[in-house]
């Protein structure tokens, strides 16, 4: 076949449509992860829909790279390749969550891999409306969802750590009431002594019920010479 007869055949514009239409739908749906700095944005999007979706061709199109099947009763099955697509991009997922302490991370990130290799499945085999549908949702999720989120009445959590020298510490008494002032409970409290380094260290989770109070405690423990060192660090994707 010449260049001229592939460039003209149905079926080749057909293939070079659904890889073209995956692409773009991998990388509007990585776009919007990329401008919230997650790490798999634009390309790693794109790239998984892309190669999705060109894996699904080889069972649609099993004619055109294996004639001979044309004469026999074997047949590929594609919901056994789309099995092992969506097994493999687990494990892509899984690279982008990461956890630091109590936090966890990356969890919408590996949901959008997931949901991109599985628009990406259907643009391969050519089942478009649900595809389109699909991406819309999934755009809708990842940005309006966003907003929604950020005007819902929601707990705030963070892991908190203060450490002070070993014969200066804050009481615990103290320390609770400190954090009550700044309309902070602790959910779980721990200790951490070493006498090596000779500090002592109050590791916690706290909760509240408004994100702002965050700082104003972090401004009011600057304040303080005999915190050392602290950390606040907000849980949440």
């Amino acid at each position: 076949m010449t260049l001229h007869e592939l460039i003209s055949d149905p079926a080749s514009q057909n293939i070079t449509f659904r890889l073209v239409a995956a692409l773009a739908i991998g990388a509007a749906i990585g776009l919007e992860r990329s401008y919230h700095g997650r790490p798999a944005g634009f390309r790693t999007h794109g790239l998984v829909c892309l190669s999705t979706s060109l894996l699904m061709l080889v069972t649609v199109y099993q004619h055109r790279w294996m004639p001979e099947m044309l004469h026999t009763n074997v047949t590929l099955d594609p919901t056994r390749m789309a099995q092992g697509i969506m097994t493999g991009i687990g494990f892509l997922g899984a690279g982008t969550i990461m956890k630091d302490g109590l936090s966890v991370r990356g969890l919408t990130t590996a949901a959008s891999i997931w949901i991109t290799a599985a628009i990406g499945t259907l643009v391969g085999v050519g089942f478009y409306f649900p595809a389109v549908l699909a991406t819309a949702l999934t755009l809708g999720t990842l940005s309006l969802f966003r907003w929604i989120e950020s005007r819902m009445p929601s707990e705030f959590y963070a892991n908190f750590v203060v450490r002070f020298q070993r014969d200066a510490k804050m009481d615990e008494d103290e320390m609770r009431s400190m954090l009550k002032r700044y309309g902070f409970t602790i959910a779980n409290l721990n200790y951490r002594l070493d006498g090596g380094a000779g500090f002592f260290e109050y590791r916690m989770v706290i909760r509240t019920d408004r994100a702002g109070r965050a700082g104003a405690l972090a401004d009011m423990l600057c304040t303080l010479e005999i915190v050392k060192e602290f950390r606040l660090l907000p849980m949440g994707d």
